[in-house]
């Protein structure tokens, strides 16, 4: 099944000309209008196709749509970088009857795209109710759900069953104290045997937003908040907040890399995949495990006997994972909402029709332990139902078309403590203030 690739995958000059060629035929068609003795085609901007070389599986899946229902299916490439990604899709969606029919959209970009996308609601009730509500809470704004989950991420940890085995654990760990214990004595016992490069924990501490998404896990699972909350509450300025990016700090160096605070996921992917790390903190799917297992995508070929997987640890009030991943969106200008709305369902059907049949295939080597609820998908989840993680949204939808903003002063502030530029408290009361300045909101400090 498919992932969403990182940065720097293939190249950007090769993807610039395809985006360019693209965008002129789409514009084209725009223009031109419809012919009735032509076939209707579709322009599906992809927030998960970077080249024509990835992803063949969907290029069949869109041959087949087109069999189906004698429409065809233009599909455009992604740029680099998530805020390029943004960029493009704010500028093709707002060019009216040209714009793209569908569009995935990455969780987090609902708030700052809503002028753009149609109502999704009428059309997809029964798919919407079996939907986790956070994940669905994070496609609504102002009561309209503007996309349709298509590919759900949550983070998790990924850890070495053979590594717990050797130093005496039966289970992963649960809480960050459990973590720390467990990656500090394997990693001593490994650099004892001569793995003077091991690590214990690797982790995405570069500032962009999968830093946001580590550091909301740690501050939520101690009940520090979520940043801004759903009625526009500014909550980050709290002594749980400051504790959790402190613990953090102190892994920098210690059973994290130093360079750890400049780790991308690829960078943090890369130490796992070669054998360097008992810990890792990911991300993944349910149809990333039961058809990938592992290794990773874009890591290297991760050269284990087996792979354990579980959610990630927590603190005084559970655990927490990040919510991540792409909807299927209309565009609310689409002059083929009728044929936009089939292509949704035939993706979505064609994801639940494969999922089914490699449900109770489970991946060779593969141990899986008290994951997220999120995948619900996944049958060795229901032999620990309610263990898991809880999900948490970004706060992308309160936040809106400021999302941006918001999202580059957090992990800013974050950084600055994991790097010992700044305190924690001088970062949170800083960070606070900056938020209100971006937002106008409110603050409450949490006891």
């Amino acid at each position: 099944m498919r992932e969403i690739l990182g940065e720097g995958t293939g190249s950007r000059l090769m993807k610039s000309v395809l985006i360019l060629g693209f965008l002129l035929i789409s514009a084209g068609l725009g223009c031109s209008g419809h012919l009735s003795q032509q076939p209707i085609t579709l322009t599906y901007l992809d927030v998960e196709w970077d080249t024509p070389d990835n992803m063949p599986g969907l290029e069949q899946e869109l041959q087949d749509f087109t069999r189906e229902t004698g429409i065809h299916v233009r599909r455009l490439p992604r740029p680099d970088g998530s805020l390029n990604q943004l960029a493009l899709w704010r500028e093709l969606l707002g060019k009216g009857a040209s714009a793209p029919d569908v569009a995935s959209i990455d969780v987090i970009w609902s708030g700052t795209l809503s002028p753009y996308l149609t109502d999704l609601k009428p059309y997809f009730a029964a798919e919407l109710s079996a939907e986790d509500p956070v994940v669905v809470g994070s496609y609504t704004v102002d009561s309209k759900v503007l996309a349709i989950p298509h590919h759900a991420y949550v983070g998790v940890l990924f850890y070495r069953p053979d590594l717990l085995r050797k130093y005496g654990y039966s289970a992963p760990p649960k809480t960050w104290d459990q973590l720390e214990m467990m990656a500090t004595r394997i990693q001593a016992g490994e650099r004892a045997r001569g793995e003077k490069d091991f690590w214990g924990y690797v982790w995405e501490g570069g500032v962009d937003e999968d830093l946001t998404c580590n550091a909301l896990e740690w501050q939520m699972s101690d009940g520090g908040g979520r940043i801004i909350e759903d009625d526009g509450t500014i909550t980050v300025n709290n002594q749980q907040v400051m504790k959790a990016w402190q613990r953090a700090a102190k892994w920098v160096g210690s059973i994290s890399p130093p360079g750890v605070v400049a780790f991308t996921k690829w960078d943090a992917q890369n130490v796992w995949g070669a054998g360097k790390a008992a810990f890792l903190r990911s991300w993944q799917g349910d149809y990333g495990i039961i058809y990938r297992g592992w290794p990773l995508s874009g890591s290297p070929a991760v050269r284990l006997s087996e792979l354990g997987v579980t959610s990630v640890p927590g603190g005084r009030t559970g655990r927490t994972s990040t919510l991540g991943g792409n909807g299927l969106a209309i565009s609310r200008t689409s002059l083929h909402k009728r044929e936009a709305l089939e292509l949704v369902r035939f993706l979505i059907r064609r994801d639940g029709q494969e999922i089914s049949a490699a449900a109770h295939s489970e991946p060779k080597g593969l141990s899986v332990y008290e994951l997220p609820r999120a995948f619900k998908m996944y049958p060795e989840v229901a032999k620990s139902e309610g263990a898991g993680a809880r999900l948490v949204a970004r706060p992308s939808v309160p936040a809106g078309a400021r999302y941006e903003d918001v999202t580059r002063a957090y992990t800013g502030a974050v950084h600055s403590v994991l790097t010992g530029e700044k305190l924690p408290s001088r970062a949170a009361a800083d960070l606070e203030k900056k938020l209100v300045e971006i937002t106008g909101f409110q603050t409450h400090h949490a006891r």
